[in-house]
């Protein structure tokens, strides 16, 4: 899986997210907008030294590949006959590698691929510190609130796994559990090491808390939106994990409670469902824990009756699996269709994973020629790609929403020129006054093609004396003509 994940690595572009987070690293700092800054930080040294794109995604394949290998230890220690442990933690193993989700974070390197690493590590410390003897010493709270501060560091929702492993801690141990001294310096060190965000934060009117708090509420509250959630889930991670609820009765009464890290984070993001505002990939972390349960209960089906039915589910996951990076790396051809003229939204998701790295070469050649000093788009979504790949030029998102973008460049000025660049699958109008520049000049298209199959196009536009005053519009209309 892993040699999979580098050949299929190497010749996708970045995506959205992937390209934020490595300009997290082209900008070093204590914290970011919408992220803690880990994910930043741990690609600086390559961004550094200016790796290419499949050397860059060698950072979340050696995380996929250590969090299978955390998987594979848990499940062998969670197993109570040792006969079948190995047996156990192979089938754990397989179906942490068979979640089609998982790959996607084994791919491109987000908050959640640290966060799954930092959970099973939590998880499998958390099982040495159950044990009275362990608990009695320093070293091992030391690494535990290393792991912890590590954690926070990566995503504000480390504080999920650090609540299950406070749940077992005061199962395993009771209330007397909080006269040790030791848990408390662990406490203090894992604050010590998320002190930057707190820092940042301060330093910047709490913004990243404010914004996490007003994308976690979400909107009004559906029953029917957490059961796409949980159709999504099952898509997303395949069944076999889900043998993770037979397997807690396999499990030593006292070790159960680790299934807390599947329970709490999973209940608070099927919740936030509810309102919209759950993401599938959030519940990542949860299922990588869930994995050596499920892994003991598989191994047990498979000496039943259950043998044929397991088997033809991992086959199903695997292609599954195997389905979803080669459309990833097809850019979709031949069953996602081509994007040949404008829209509104996406038509081929896979599309968003070509062309960009071509369009961020375009923009600096017609950038140098016309004299312009920035590239601006309409979306934020837009401006990282664009962002990673015209670095040094400063990249303008061109909305009324605050986000890193500000930060980082602030706003166009009043009266300002730029390169204006227009992405067919998300397409706007030209912005012109009184709600955008004065005038704009279509310079060049680029169209994008993918195994013989057209899949999006750039437009690029000499746009002059901005007015300050953002209102940008989707082209709605599918049919809009080639504006040369």
């Amino acid at each position: 899986m892993s040699i999979v994940h580098f050949s299929v690595g190497a010749v996708l572009g970045l995506s959205v997210d992937e390209a934020h987070y490595l300009l997290y690293a082209a900008h070093p700092a204590l914290s970011y907008f919408d992220h803690p800054p880990m994910v930043g930080w741990v690609q600086i040294p390559l961004v550094a030294l200016n790796a290419p794109e499949a050397v860059l995604r060698l950072v979340p394949q050696a995380l996929w590949l250590a969090s299978a290998v955390l998987v594979y230890r848990i499940t062998v220690r969670l197993s109570g006959d040792a006969a079948r442990a190995a047996q156990a933690a192979v089938w754990a193993t397989l179906a942490f590698a068979a979640a089609p989700l998982l790959h996607v974070l084994g791919i491109g390197l987000l908050p959640d691929t640290l966060l799954v690493f930092w959970s099973l590590a939590i998880a499998a410390q958390t099982l040495r510190l159950m044990e009275t003897s362990v608990a009695q010493r320093a070293g091992p709270w030391l690494l535990m609130g290393l792991l912890l501060g590590l954690a926070g560091l990566s995503k504000y929702t480390a504080i999920l796994p650090a609540a299950a492993m406070g749940v077992c801690m005061l199962l395993a141990h009771g209330w007397a559990v909080l006269r040790n001294k030791y848990l408390w310096v662990a406490a203090v060190l894992a604050l010590a090491l998320v002190s930057p965000v707190l820092v940042w934060n301060a330093q910047n009117q709490w913004v990243s808390f404010h914004y996490q708090a007003q994308h976690g509420a979400g909107g009004a509250w559906s029953g029917v939106h957490v059961l796409r959630f949980l159709g999504l889930q099952v898509l997303a991670f395949g069944p076999l994990l889900w043998w993770g609820a037979w397997g807690v009765h396999a499990v030593a009464r006292g070790q159960r409670c680790l299934l807390a890290f599947f329970v709490i984070p999973f209940a608070v993001f099927a919740w936030m469902s509810g309102g919209g505002s759950s993401l599938p990939h959030w519940t990542a972390p949860a299922w990588a824990v869930l994995a050596p349960f499920a892994g003991i209960a598989l191994a047990r089906s498979v000496q039943s009756r259950g043998r044929w039915v397991v088997g033809a589910l991992l086959a199903l996951q695997l292609a599954a699996c195997a389905a979803l990076l080669g459309l990833m790396a097809s850019a979709g051809q031949p069953w996602a269709g081509s994007q040949q003229r404008y829209s509104a939204a996406p038509t081929n998701p896979f599309a968003d994973l070509h062309g960009w790295s071509e369009a961020g070469q375009k923009a600096s050649t017609l950038a140098a020629q016309r004299g312009l000093t920035s590239v601006a788009v309409q979306n934020w979504t837009l401006a990282s790609r664009l962002g990673w790949y015209v670095r040094p030029l400063p990249v303008y998102a061109l909305d009324d929403r605050f986000d890193q973008f500000d930060l980082w460049a602030g706003d166009l000025p009043a009266g300002g020129n730029t390169l204006l660049v227009d992405w067919s699958q998300m397409a706007y109008t030209v912005p012109l006054a009184p709600h955008g520049f004065a005038s704009c000049t279509w310079l060049d298209t680029l169209p994008i093609e993918r195994l013989s199959a057209s899949l999006s196009r750039f437009d690029f536009y000499d746009c002059r004396a901005w007015s300050g005053k953002p209102a940008p519009q989707l082209k709605i209309d599918a049919g809009a003509t080639y504006p040369g």
